[in-house]
C-alpha cells in the first residue's frame, strides 16, 4: 500500500483507516504456535509407556488378576503431572509479551483520540509524551525527546530523538513529548522480531528428566518382544494355566520399568520450588533448579542486572576555594526546584532533596538535550548544573576528563546570566554519578567465582563502561572486554566467547549467539537479564534468570524469577538444586534397581523350564516398602554435596549390586527347589522375602552414617514389609515354610550381605572414581 504523507493537523481519515485494516496493516500481536489444550492431553496419555501399561492392564483384567492393578496409579500420576507441566509452559508462551501499554493517542479525522493498541495502523500518528511507552515503531515527526532503549538495546545513557530519528517499539519517553507517525506495526516491529526468537515452548533441559525419558523409550521399545517370548515360555510349562502365564509375564515387563521413577523425580522438584518460595524466588519451570547446580557458565546483562538501573550520586569534587557543603546546597536547590525526571536528577534528588531547606528560583532551567545543562536562578545569580565539556575549559576541564574514565561527570557553576558563552562562568565543583551496583551482587558473584563458575557480562553499552562495572564487583578478566559491534558473522563471535569475558555494544540477536556459542564448546549456562534485549538470551540459556521489576516480557520468558530483586537469593537456589540432585540420584539408584534384576530375570527365564517367581503385587507391594517410600524420604534430605559426573552412570553404578545379588538369589532359589522338593508358591514367597531383605540391604548402605531418623525408617519399613506378609499369608503359604527352610533363607540372606558388599566394594573402588 502507497504510504501517505503525514498531516499533522488531521492524520489519517477513517477510509484510509479502513484500508490499512483490510491490507493487515494493523499492529496485532503476533500468535505463537504452540499446542492446543486437546494436543496436549493427547500427546501425554498416549505414549508407548502409558499404552503398555493399559495394555498389561486390560491382561489382567481378562483374567481376572484384579489386586494386581496397583501398578495404575502411578501411571495416571505420571500423565497428570505431564500434562499439568506442558499447560504451564504453554501460557508461560501465549502470554509473552514486549508492550506493556494497551492505549494509544492518536490522531484521526482531525480528532486526537484513545484507541487499543493493537488497532494502530501504519501511518498512524501517535503523541508520546514524559513516561509514554513506544507501542509501535515510528519516526518523529515534531519535538524533540529523549528516550530510555535499555530495555531494548541495552543502552544505559538516554538517547535524543528528533525529527526524523526513528523511535523504537518498547522503548519509553524520558524527557519532553513528541508526535511520530507510525512506520511499522505487529510483526514487523523490532520488539515483535524479537519476541517472535522466543515465542516457543523449549524442550526439558533436564539431565535427570533426558535420562529418564531414555531408558523409557529404551525399554518400550524391548519389552514387546521379551514379553511375547517370556509368554510363550512360561504357556509351555506343563501344569502352567492362561491366567498364570499372563500375571507371570506381566510382572516381569512391570518390573522392567520404573514408572515411579517420573512421579519421584517430578514431585521431588516441585517441593524445592515450595521450599524456594521462601526465599521469595518464583521458580516458573519444575527442572531449571538442576540446571542452575550444573551451570558452569555464568552470563549477565549489566543494566538492572548487576546494576539497579538507576544512578547513584556517590562524590562530590570541588573547585578553587568552593566547599562542598555550597555544592550540596546548590544541588538541594535545582532538586527541589526542576521537574525534570532524567535519571540524573533522580540521583541528585535521592541524595540531596530538603523540600524544607530549598530557596524558590526566580526562573528554571530544565535540562535539554540541545544545551546540555539544567539550572535555576535564585535571585540574580545562575547556576547550572551539566555536560562538563559544554560548562568548562582549560584546567578544569581536564580535571573533569580524567574523572569521566570511570563516571558519569557534572560540571555545577554560577553565571550571571546565561546568555553568551556558556563556558565563561565560576566553576564551583563536578558532581559524580555512576550506574548504582545492586547490595549483593558483589557476594553473589563471589560466590560463582569460588565455584569455578565462569562469569562472563553480556551489555549493549558501552564496552569501557561494562569494564569498568566488572572491575568495581570484582570480577576477574574485567579487562578483557570487547566491542560486538565489530564481529561482523557467527564465526568472529564463536572465537571471541572463549577470549573474551566482558562484550558491550551487543544486539539482542549477538546476545543469543554468544549463549548458543558457549552450549556449541559444551557449557551449561545461566543467564541474568531484566530487559526486553535479553529475551532471545534468557531463552537460549539452560537456566535464565530475572527479576520482579524487570520488564513483563522478561518475567514471563524466565525460568526463575527472583522477586525480591535480591542477587543473594541465587546461591540458595543453587543449594536448593544440589540437594535435589544429590537426593534423586541416590533415590534413582533403588528404582533402577528393580528395573535391571527384572530385565536380567526376564532374559534367563527364557531358557529356563520354570515359572517367573513373582506376581505383579508381590512386586508393587515390595517395591512400596522398599523403593517407594525411603526414595522419596531420602529425597526430602539436606545435601549440599558438588554435583559431580553424569547422572546415569553414577546412578546404574549404584543399583548392579543390589540388583546382581537378587539375580544370584533367585537363581539360587530354583535350584534348591529340588533339593527341598517346596513349591511354586513357597519359591515365589522366599524370592519375595530374599528380594526385601536385599533391598533392605542397600537401603542401609545408603542411609549410612545413620541417624535417629534414618534407624527409624529402616525399622519401620522392616515392620512394613514383614507385616503385609503375614497380612496375606495366604498369598505367600507361611505355615507351610519348614525350620530348614527358614534356615537355608537365613543363610541365602547372610550370602546376599556379602555377595552385594563385595560387589559394593568393588564399584566404589574402581568404577565410581572413574565417573566422577
Amino acid at each position: 500500500m502507497k504510504k501517505v504523507e503525514p498531516n499533522l493537523e488531521i492524520g489519517l481519515t477513517s477510509k484510509q483507516v479502513k484500508q490499512r485494516e483490510e491490507a493487515g496493516l494493523i499492529n496485532k500481536e503476533v500468535t505463537p504456535k504452540t499446542k492446543s489444550y486437546k494436543e496436549i492431553v493427547l500427546f501425554h496419555t498416549f505414549t508407548i509407556f502409558n499404552t503398555l501399561n493399559i495394555a498389561f492392564a486390560i491382561l489382567i483384567l481378562c483374567v481376572g488378576a484384579y489386586r494386581n492393578l496397583l501398578f495404575m496409579g502411578v501411571v495416571v500420576c505420571n500423565t497428570i503431572i505431564g500434562i499439568f507441566q506442558e499447560v504451564k509452559a504453554k501460557k508461560t508462551v501465549d502470554k509473552l509479551s514486549l508492550i506493556s501499554v494497551k492505549k494509544a493517542n492518536v490522531l484521526r479525522d482531525g480528532k486526537w483520540q484513545e484507541i487499543e493498541y493493537e488497532k494502530v495502523v501504519v501511518d498512524d500518528i501517535i503523541s508520546y509524551k514524559l513516561g509514554d511507552q513506544i507501542i509501535a515503531d515510528g519516526i518523529v515527526e515534531d519535538g524533540f525527546c529523549e528516550v530510555n532503549e535499555s530495555l531494548v538495546t541495552g543502552e544505559s545513557n538516554s538517547i535524543v530523538k528528533k525529527k526524523g530519528d526513528i523511535l523504537l517499539s518498547g522503548s519509553f519517553i524520558v524527557s519532553g513529548s513528541v508526535i511520530a507517525v507510525t512506520d511499522k506495526v505487529g510483526k514487523d516491529n523490532y520488539t515483535a522480531k524479537i519476541s517472535a526468537g522466543a515465542k516457543y515452548v523449549k524442550k526439558i533441559n533436564s539431565e535427570i528428566v533426558i535420562t529418564i525419558n531414555k531408558v523409557l523409550k529404551i525399554l518400550s521399545i524391548i519389552i514387546i518382544p521379551l514379553g511375547i517370548l517370556l509368554y510363550l515360555r512360561q504357556s509351555s510349562i506343563s501344569d502352567a494355566t492362561f491366567q498364570q502365564s499372563v500375571v507371570n509375564t506381566i510382572a516381569a515387563l512391570i518390573g522392567m520399568i520404573p514408572e515411579g521413577l517420573v512421579l519421584l523425580t517430578s514431585s521431588v522438584f516441585a517441593v524445592s520450588i515450595v521450599r524456594l518460595s521462601r526465599y521469595k524466588v518464583l521458580a516458573q519451570d519444575l527442572y531449571c533448579i538442576e540446571s542452575l547446580a550444573r551451570v558452569d557458565t555464568l552470563c549477565l546483562d549489566k543494566t538492572g542486572t548487576i546494576t539497579e538501573g538507576t544512578m547513584e550520586l556517590y562524590d562530590i569534587v570541588t573547585f578553587d576555594d568552593h566547599s562542598k557543603k555550597e555544592i550540596e546546597t546548590i544541588l538541594n536547590n535545582l532538586s527541589c526546584n526542576l521537574t525534570d525526571e532524567n535519571p540524573t536528577m533522580q540521583a541528585i534528588r535521592t541524595k540531596y532533596y530538603e523540600n524544607n531547606y530549598y530557596k524558590e528560583a526566580n526562573e528554571l532551567y530544565p535540562f535539554s538535550s540541545a544545551t546540555k545543562y539544567s539550572g535555576i536562578k535564585i535571585d540574580d545569580t545562575c547556576y547550572l548544573m551539566g555536560a562538563f565539556d559544554y560548562l568548562l575549559e582549560g584546567e578544569k576541564l581536564e580535571v573533569a576528563t580524567n574523572y569521566s574514565e570511570n563516571n558519569r561527570v557534572l560540571a555545577v557553576v554560577e553565571k550571571k546570566d546565561i546568555k553568551g558563552n556558556l563556558k565563561k562562568n565560576t566553576p564551583i565543583g563536578l558532581v559524580l554519578i555512576r550506574d548504582k551496583i545492586r547490595n549483593s551482587a558483589i557476594n553473589t558473584l563471589d560466590f560463582f567465582k569460588k565455584q569455578n563458575v565462569n562469569i562472563k557480562i553480556i551489555s549493549g553499552d558501552n564496552p569501557v563502561t561494562v569494564s569498568n562495572i566488572a572491575k568495581r564487583v570484582g570480577l576477574t578478566g574485567y579487562n578483557k572486554y570487547i566491542d560486538t559491534s565489530t564481529l561482523e558473522t557467527d564465526e568472529d563471535i564463536k572465537n571471541a566467547v572463549l577470549k573474551y569475558n566482558i562484550f558491550g555494544r551487543v544486539k539482542p540477536e549477538q546476545k543469543k549467539t554468544i549463549i548458543h556459542m558457549l552450549k556449541e564448546n559444551g557449557r551449561t549456562v545461566s543467564y541474568v537479564g531484566d530487559g526486553v534485549n535479553d529475551v532471545l538470551a534468557l531463552k537460549e540459556s539452560d537456566c535464565s534468570i530475572t527479576f520482579q521489576n524487570a520488564s513483563s516480557a522478561a518475567r514471563n520468558i524466565s525460568q526463575i524469577v527472583l522477586l525480591d530483586n535480591d542477587f543473594a537469593s541465587i546461591p540458595k537456589i543453587v543449594a536448593e538444586g544440589r540437594r535435589t540432585i544429590n537426593n534423586v540420584e541416590r533415590s534413582s539408584s533403588l528404582f533402577l534397581v528393580k528395573t535391571t534384576y527384572s530385565l536380567l530375570l526376564t532374559l534367563i527365564f527364557l531358557f529356563l523350564n520354570v515359572a517367573y517367581p513373582f506376581v505383579p503385587i508381590q512386586l508393587t507391594l515390595t517395591s512400596v516398602v522398599t523403593i517407594g517410600i525411603p526414595s522419596f524420604v531420602l529425597a526430602l534430605e539436606p545435601n549440599h554435596e558438588l554435583v559431580t559426573g553424569h547422572f546415569f552412570p553414577k546412578v546404574i553404578s549404584k543399583s548392579l549390586p543390589a540388583a546382581f545379588t537378587i539375580v544370584i538369589n533367585i537363581i539360587i532359589i530354583i535350584a534348591g527347589k529340588h533339593l527341598f522338593h517346596y513349591s511354586q508358591i513357597m519359591s515365589s514367597t522366599m524370592c519375595v522375602l530374599l528380594t526385601g531383605i536385599t533391598g533392605f540391604i542397600l537401603l542401609y548402605r545408603i542411609c549410612k552414617p545413620l541417624n535417629i531418623m534414618r534407624t527409624g525408617l529402616l525399622v519401620l519399613l522392616m515392620t512394613m514389609f514383614f507385616g503385609q506378609v503375614l497380612f496375606l499369608k495366604d498369598m505367600y503359604q507361611l505355615d507351610d515354610i519348614t525350620l530348614n527352610m527358614w534356615i537355608y533363607l537365613l543363610v541365602l540372606s547372610i550370602i546376599s550381605y556379602i555377595i552385594f558388599n563385595c560387589l559394593m566394594n568393588l564399584i566404589d573402588k574402581h568404577i565410581i572414581p572413574k565417573i566422577k
